[in-house]
């Protein structure tokens, strides 16, 4: 198939809550320029660069922010970005993607992507996509993206490959045989030292019908927003009317656990989806006692630390192995070890009378 009906469509929606506090409400994780300089919506835009051309590449976020993804979005035409009046998870954003292209491209085929990953080797990801759009062009399949684990990760979801596929590509792809939920760390480490498990890393191709296909088999009112998305001529109103009646459901549950037709290309390009704080040690160099210090820090006899102070003074004196995070009128304090609690610590925090100011 000709590369000219290829799209991708950023999902870039999510509040990045295990970022918090320097990600809030009205700058989620995909805002912050920690990595590079540049924020991880850009990155995510700048990564397909050479692939697929601005004007085919569509951004489904949140209507509250849509405008502070037009100011990260590079030269992504203003009326590719689409706002969601209301979260309803990464379904019916899928859902949602495969009206818009469908309205475009009856043809289309679509890569779905997230805003808040990182790869470090940009050209074995561009390959690894590239290949994957052209499995994706020529066969009834759903392709996603498996990332070769490096350790036991117990954060992630894993895919078990199947049967090798001869699929004439650079790219090694396999039949999935089963996704998996996230495992218990004895579990992970089964996973990867068996060598057929890789992390879902939350990233699918797939031609437009095949997807339609599949949503009208095992989700059919999901299948129906598609229908209308295609349809219509005021995608905010046809989102205003159908998103308050659906139900909050991910891919993975809605489609992917159920579908027999899914290929896992394998992906071995740096991949990070930076989670959590502890994350930050994969991309940023310590100094000489093995503490991480972004902005404004200061240290005494303390080591292994994950530092961030935005626009602020942050010292630590005699302590190990710790995330201390300064944002605006918050910080944060906790064991590396705990930093996944982030996201229950929010919801917490949340429930306050004044809550609200701090989220």
């Amino acid at each position: 198939m000709n590369n000219q009906h290829f799209y991708a469509v950023i999902l870039a929606g999510g509040r990045g809550e295990r970022f918090w506090p320097l990600s809030r409400n009205d700058r989620p994780k995909q805002f912050i320029a920690l990595f590079g300089g540049r924020p991880l919506l850009t990155l995510a835009v700048e990564r397909l660069d050479g692939l697929i051309p601005p004007e085919r590449v569509i951004i489904i976020t949140s209507r509250d922010l849509v405008d502070a993804t037009r100011e990260c979005a590079g030269n992504i035409p203003a009326h590719n970005i689409i706002g969601e009046p209301m979260g309803r998870d990464t379904a019916a954003a899928v859902a949602l993607a495969c009206g818009l292209v469908r309205q475009r491209d009856p043809n289309g085929v679509v890569c779905i992507l997230t805003a808040d990953q990182l790869m470090t080797d940009v050209n074995t990801f561009r390959r690894t996509l590239d290949d994957s759009l052209r499995v994706a062009s020529r066969e009834d399949v759903i392709v996603t993206i498996g990332i070769t684990p490096t350790y036991p990760a117990t954060g992630f979801g894993y895919i078990r490959a199947g049967a090798l596929r001869d699929t004439s590509t650079a790219t090694r792809f396999f039949t999935a045989d089963a996704f998996v939920e996230k495992p218990e760390e004895p579990t992970a480490a089964r996973y990867v030292a068996e060598g057929v498990y890789y992390w879902n890393a939350g990233m699918f191709i797939w031609r437009t019908r095949t997807m339609q296909n599949a949503l009208a088999t095992y989700t059919p009112v999901l299948a129906e927003l598609a229908d209308a998305v295609a349809e219509c001529d005021d995608v905010d109103s046809t989102l205003n009317a159908i998103y308050p009646t659906l139900a909050k459901i991910s891919i993975d549950y809605a489609v992917m656990e159920h579908a027999k037709n899914i290929v896992v290309a394998e992906g071995n390009f740096g991949w990070d989806d930076v989670g959590t704080w502890s994350a930050l040690a994969g991309h940023f160099a310590p100094d000489i006692e093995g503490n991480i210090a972004i902005g404004g820090t200061e240290t005494l006899d303390a080591r292994n630390n994950i530092i961030v102070s935005e626009n602020h003074l942050t010292a630590v004196i005699g302590v190990d192995n710790l995330v201390v995070v300064q944002a605006p009128g918050v910080t944060l304090v906790c064991p590396k070890s705990r930093a996944q609690e982030v996201r229950a610590l929010v919801r917490r925090v949340a429930l306050r009378p004044d809550g609200a100011k701090y989220i």
